[in-house]
């Protein structure tokens, strides 16, 4: 390949996450309360969609003695069943004016002044728009209309209709309904006491100055002697910044508002990927579940590489979650045509295949990023037999060479390879099918072939005769390197 230069935008590949910091690795050992926003945090506002992962979230949290909570703009009776049934120890909602303990009872109240209620709603009037309240034990709209319901219904449902209803009930925050709701702005008389913080197309929170979600969680806090440094949280929206600003460490989801973003030690993946789980387990506050792909390939889903040479095809899955960038590498040569026409230039046989370098020396080689790069090992993947690795001349010197493990024998019994420290599904795996497990931690794998006929093919080229250096003396030649993504 003549020009590398396309392909070193690492941004074109979706599959490369941002990498946790040490520093916020650092902040996390100070944690002993996590609290997390609802809507586009723990489930899906539209969908209702609730990862499973979260209930071992709150278990394995509550299992280290770490306080949870929940930090929402919604009321108690806008919390679905589903996040209640996670027993939070505490709920702190309505942007911190109101607190409940893990039985539902209110532990701490601060309703809005009934004269700037009064101010406010002779505001709306005379802007002519909907308005409505958050009131101790139900939601409540000045009127009904497609725009009002758009908004409040899929958190509150209908709610109540009483365009008066603040004259003889306690606020505890207000809603503005309109059209062009992002283009209001509060009179004089209001400005120093209320804020808007949108939260729909067609509505905004209308908040006290002083109050929010960080104010109620700062009250949770003096009464469990913590610190702001002792509380990790995790949102998606403005009505969460006060909050961000406050905690010792903060997490914003993958479709976090950019501003929020700003803001955040480090941003974590959507709802529907497991972003609280996966955030939790790069912190260390949660055991990482651990699922070993080469164990099933089945059930993985991913681009699917395939190797075709001069002794047949060999189809491999890729694994670009677990190593993004030595998958993105592999991708981009293979779909440039730099490996059309190698050799696989070193073959032993009941060890491995080892091909990508178009010197055909074992020498030379280079990667989309220019230089070499670095490992990637994942706690899942391992030198079983049939697994893609990248060839290496050290720690973090990964460039264009790779090989596929071909060993079907072990000198070590499943036993030995548990007491040794592997996992008992991986060593059940190499006891059964082989591999080289001596490589594990030095050589990143990537892949791992998927069906009988690849591993016919890779035996084949395994056999075949040898020279000086294990260079075969009749050239086994890489044709080209299809990917299916």
């Amino acid at each position: 390949m003549e020009d590398l230069e396309g392909l070193k935008q690492i941004s074109d590949y979706p599959f490369l996450n941002r990498n946790m910091d040490v520093k916020t690795k650092y902040k996390a050992k100070k944690i002993k309360a996590v609290f997390f926003d609802i809507d586009e945090t723990l489930r899906i506002k539209e969908t209702g969609y609730m990862p499973e992962s979260i209930t071992y979230v709150f278990e394995q949290l509550k299992s280290k003695g770490i306080l949870t909570g929940i930090a929402s703009g919604r009321a108690i009776y806008g919390v679905v069943e589903d996040i209640r049934a996670l027993k939070p120890d505490v709920f702190v909602t309505i942007n911190g004016a109101c607190i409940l303990d893990k039985k539902g009872e209110i532990v701490y109240k601060d309703p809005v002044n009934p004269e700037l209620v009064k101010d406010y709603v002779a505001w709306c009037k005379e802007k002519g728009i909907a308005y409505g309240f958050a009131g101790s034990d139900t939601a409540v709209v000045s009127e009904r209309s497609q725009l009002v319901d758009d908004a409040i219904i899929p958190v509150y449902g209908p709610g109540l209709v009483d365009p008066d209803y603040h004259l003889s009930n306690d606020v505890y925050l207000m809603w503005t309904f309109a059209d062009n709701n992002a283009e209001l702005v509060l009179p004089e008389n209001l400005e120093s006491d209320l804020r808007l913080v949108p939260w729909h197309p067609h509505s905004s929170d209308v908040i006290r100055e002083g109050i929010s979600k960080a104010s109620g969680v700062a009250h949770v806090l003096e009464k469990e002697g913590l610190k702001p440094e002792n509380v990790l949280v995790f949102g998606d929206e403005l009505n969460d910044m006060e909050l961000f600003d406050y905690a010792g460490l903060a997490v914003a989801m993958g479709v976090s508002h950019p501003e929020l973003q700003k803001k955040a030690d480090f941003i974590t993946k959507k709802v529907e990927e497991d972003g609280i789980l996966y955030a939790l387990e790069e912190l260390g506050l949660v055991e990482k579940q651990l699922n070993f792909p080469q164990v099933d390939l089945s059930s993985i889903e991913g681009p699917v590489a395939t190797i075709k040479t001069n002794h047949g095809d060999m189809k491999i899955k890729l694994f670009p979650e677990h190593a993004p960038k030595t998958v993105a590498n592999f991708v981009a040569l293979a779909k440039d045509g730099y490996y059309d026409g190698i050799i696989f230039h070193r073959i032993i046989k009941d060890f491995m295949i080892q091909g990508g370098d178009p010197t055909g020396t074992g020498m030379g080689g280079q990667s989309i990023y220019g230089d070499s790069f670095e490992d990637e090992f994942s706690d899942e993947l391992y030198n079983v037999r049939g697994a893609l690795s990248m060839a290496n001349a050290g720690p973090n010197t990964n460039g264009s060479q790779f090989f596929i493990v071909q060993n079907d024998k072990i000198p070590y019994a499943q036993k030995e390879l548990e007491r040794g420290g592997w996992p008992a599904p991986i060593a059940e795996l190499y006891a059964a099918k082989g591999g080289t497990p001596h490589l594990d931690r030095r050589h990143t794998v990537f892949g791992q072939l998927m069906d009988e006929a690849s591993y016919q093919v890779l035996d084949a080229i395994a056999g075949v005769q040898t020279g000086a250096q294990d260079k075969p003396v009749e050239d086994v030649v890489i044709e080209t390197i299809e990917v299916a993504d």
